[in-house]
């Protein structure tokens, strides 16, 4: 499974003005039918517009946090 920190894909804050570039290089980051986690601090839009992109790209997509676990948003696993 591959992780990406969203918080590695900007500096101090998140910018809206950047949305392109953080889902670009998520996307990069996912790669295509997959296993990926979301994790690290950042803004909810950033992981609901991330979400959004691996959609229909990535198997499965899970949200990390150390307050809830895992927490699977879709899983296209055909087992």
């Amino acid at each position: 499974m591959s992780v990406i920190e969203l918080n590695q894909l900007f500096e101090d804050t998140a910018k809206i003005s950047e949305l392109k570039r953080y889902i670009d290089k998520a996307v990069e980051l996912a790669g295509n039918g997959n296993d990926v986690i979301l994790t690290g601090p950042a803004p909810v839009w950033l992981y609901l517009k991330i979400a959004h992109a691996l959609h229909g790209k990535v198997r499965t997509l899970v949200y990390r946090s150390p307050a809830t676990g895992d927490v699977v948003i879709f899983d296209h696993n055909p087992f």
